[in-house]
């Protein structure tokens, strides 16, 4: 049987082919009445809209923005990099990217951000998500606009926000606890969570993890009171430098947050001795790079930042599509060694352009490794 086509549906409607093309294609100035018949009429014969065709009749270009927190995080800084190289690129497939900045942690900044956005709403925005009425407010008013909104990163559940696109935060803080309990050979320590922000509900998620399963299999490991570093590289430093000069006794150091070149400074006073805590920490980056092959730091959790923006991209795509949403699983975090550190760049900007055999579409990401 042929398809249903655009014509069946406005004549089972008893409209005009242009009355059901601004209702299907939510163009407006369709009464009520007419637009439930439409609606009617595509149920009845399970009409399924041509998106690519209406996409190329309309000459549409869809604008989606990236809200990034500005700083020194070499995280934000790799993402705004892979950002800009498949940025050509999506400009040939009728895409058009943005970044806007904001303030790291600062809720009344990714507020005014929002705001400013919701005057001339773009079709999707990706942001790293914070847990504040205000921000989540925001959200709402874009989502009611029809702006695609998903959170990245760090997720706001209770929000308005469609989708989330990240890694499991709080699984990640497990393996990162097992990994350190299995470095410990299941004997004592005393281990120093160093983190972001707990205003950030990623950072809030990977410690209670990672508290978890020290308390669960590893109750022999003494948890020290957390350091907020605000992803602050100096902040971070002279914090481990004044505990260092003070002899405290760390065993294991879990950095789930950014600042870690403030940590590998700080580490350096072990250069050659067998003293250096074991390091486990979050995004290779750089400097997370230099430091894992250096030896100064053990492993690094990769939420690896081009599968996430490749889903991002496609999940925006969708939503402001109107098509049905495939439901979303987190991205699956590399776990790397000095031993399998793969090549600098490459393997980030073939899952954002698309081009990795192992980028899944959304709602199959469980199986990435």
């Amino acid at each position: 049987m042929k398809a249903p086509t655009l014509a069946d549906v406005a004549r089972r409607a008893g409209v005009s082919y242009a009355t059901a093309d601004r209702v299907v294609n939510a163009r407006g100035g369709v009464a009520d009445a007419r637009a439930d018949r439409v609606r009617q009429a595509i149920a009845d014969l399970g009409y399924v809209r041509n998106v690519a065709a209406a996409n190329l009749s309309q000459g549409r270009v869809y604008r989606f923005v990236f809200v990034i927190p500005t700083g020194t995080n070499a995280f934000f800084l790799h993402l705004r990099m892979i950002l800009g190289a498949v940025a050509p690129r999506l400009r040939l497939e009728k895409t058009e990217l943005r970044i806007e900045d904001v303030a790291a942690f600062d809720a009344p900044s990714l507020v005014a951000v929002l705001r400013a956005l919701a005057l001339s709403p773009p079709d999707g925005i990706a942001l790293v998500g914070i847990d504040s009425p205000e921000v989540a407010a925001a959200v709402a008013e874009l989502t009611a606009a029809g702006v695609a909104v998903v959170t990245l990163v760090s997720d706001m559940p209770d929000s308005a926000r469609h989708a989330y696109v990240g890694i499991d935060n709080s699984s990640a803080g497990r393996t990162a606890a097992r990994l350190m309990g299995l470095a410990h050979a299941r004997g004592p320590g005393r281990v120093l969570p160093v983190l972001g922000s707990l205003t950030a509900r990623d950072h809030r998620e990977r410690l209670a993890g990672f508290r978890a399963i020290l308390a669960q299999d590893f109750p022999q490991i003494a948890l020290l009171p957390e350091f907020e570093g605000r992803d602050r590289a100096e902040l971070v430093e002279q914090a481990l430098e004044r505990l260092f000069d003070r002899g405290e006794a760390i065993s294991g150091i879990y950095s789930l947050g950014a600042g870690n070149s403030g940590l590998a400074r700080a580490l350096a006073r072990f250069e050659g001795t067998d003293r250096r805590p074991v390091v486990i920490v979050h995004e290779l980056t750089p400097r997370t790079r230099e430091a894992l092959g250096s030896g100064n730091f053990d492993v690094v959790i990769d939420q690896r930042p081009g599968a996430e923006i490749a889903l991002a991209l496609a999940t925006m795509r969708q939503i402001s599509d109107r098509l049905p949403a495939a439901p979303i699983r987190p991205i699956i975090p590399a776990i790397i060694f000095q031993d399998n550190m793969p090549e600098p760049e490459d393997s980030a900007l073939l899952e954002a352009a698309g081009l990795d055999h192992t980028t899944a579409p959304p709602g199959r990401q469980g199986g990435l490794t």
